[in-house]
């Protein structure tokens, strides 16, 4: 039995029906419930290796798993911390229309508020939110990593878990190609836009076309990815 099957169900963390009521996060209950519960079996079967966070937003997510872990597990958070990069050739049309509503202004954002990336120092302001929720990233070992991923994501240690919610197909393939070599046996990908954006469907088919036997596939709010 996966290690994703062995963990109990059952009402949601206190911390997941916060950042919802504060509006920092698109993540629907389900996916915050099963994002914090993921954490719990890593820390409770002491799977090794750094956690990351791969597109932050408003830092809802990065809440849940701070929350989640044991204090000294090391997660590192990286993120452009303003407008998200354009998409590219190997993302289909709805990405490009959606870009294209961001990229104009008309984006809304969670609860009718600004959308995320107009704000002007987004990392401060996730920054902030992790104060106001009990969380000070120094003493929670969380540090917010700014950039482009394919500056930044430079990985050469375990990992044992990678939220990745890179939205397009290059920005997703960088964070797979990037993370998935360093991942532990029992480690989980949980693709954030799977289901949603064209373009990380096609990245996540593509890179792991030769690599299905080695991942258990799981399907729950959101596609998780462990390593057999």
């Amino acid at each position: 039995m996966g290690l994703l099957t062995r963990f109990s169900r059952g009402p949601a963390p206190s911390i997941s029906a916060r950042v919802r009521e504060e509006g920092l996060t698109y993540l629907s209950a389900a996916a915050l419930d099963d994002l914090h519960r993921t954490v719990q079996s890593l820390e409770t079967h002491r799977v090794p290796g750094l956690f990351i966070e791969a597109g932050c937003a408003l830092g809802g997510s990065a809440l849940v798993v701070a929350a989640a872990k044991r204090p000294e597990r090391r997660f590192n958070v990286y993120d452009v911390f303003g407008m998200i990069p354009p998409p590219g050739e190997k993302d289909g049309p709805d990405v490009h229309r959606r870009y294209e509503e961001i990229r104009s202004g008309g984006s809304t954002g969670i609860k009718g508020a600004t959308y995320y990336g107009y704000q002007p120092d987004l990392r401060q302001t996730v920054t902030a939110s992790f104060h106001r929720n009990g969380f000070d990233p120094e003493r929670c070992h969380v540090r917010f990593i700014e950039g482009l991923f394919d500056d930044t994501l430079r990985i050469d240690e375990p990992v044992a878990l990678a939220h990745i919610d890179g939205d397009w197909y290059d920005s997703v393939f960088c964070c797979l190609a990037r993370i998935e070599p360093w991942l532990v046996p029992g480690g989980v990908l949980v693709i954030d836009d799977y289901d949603s954006w064209s373009g990380c469907r096609r990245a996540v088919d593509e890179y792991f076309a030769d690599k299905h036997d080695r991942f258990e596939w799981v399907t729950r709010a959101r596609l998780h990815l462990v390593r057999k």
